[in-house]
């Protein structure tokens, strides 16, 4: 599992022109799912991501969680997170989760994340999405389990 996480101070995604999800402060979570992820190391990845302190205090010092500043979550499913570009021209995505199993995945992921109490919106699994978002510092970390 891979998830390229943004500290933003906003973000939405649309699909066909119409925003499904939006956020003010909080994560952006660009999520990809590999062949051998399960649902343990989901829920693993969501505590990590639940724990995490990247918000500035009143000292600048990255010291704060989602929770301290009541920040929201928007999770957006990307396989392309497994591309692999070695070889060619055109990404090869041999390396990602098939889609049925990377959609269950992605809404335990989203699960997971809502039963820790936090306000998750969420894009749609396999559409075309248009994501923006206000990188907020910018702060952007991959995380990797």
């Amino acid at each position: 599992m891979k998830v390229l996480l943004q500290r933003v101070s906003e973000a939405c995604v649309k699909v066909d022109d119409e925003t499904i999800g939006e956020i003010k402060q909080g994560y952006l979570l660009l999520t990809g799912f590999g062949h051998e992820d399960q649902r343990e190391n989901v829920d693993k990845m969501a505590e990590k991501i639940c724990k995490l302190r990247l918000f500035s205090d009143d000292k600048g010092k990255m010291n704060l969680g989602l929770n301290d500043i009541q920040g929201q979550i928007l999770a957006v499913s990307q396989f392309t997170l497994y591309a692999d570009l070695s070889k060619g021209r055109r990404p090869s995505f041999v390396d990602a989760a098939r889609p049925s199993e990377a959609e269950a995945l992605m809404d335990w992921f989203v699960q997971c994340l809502k039963a820790r109490g936090y306000d998750v919106q969420t894009g749609k699994f396999a559409a075309h999405m248009k994501v923006s978002l206000l990188n907020d510092g910018p702060v952007t970390m991959m995380l990797e389990n």
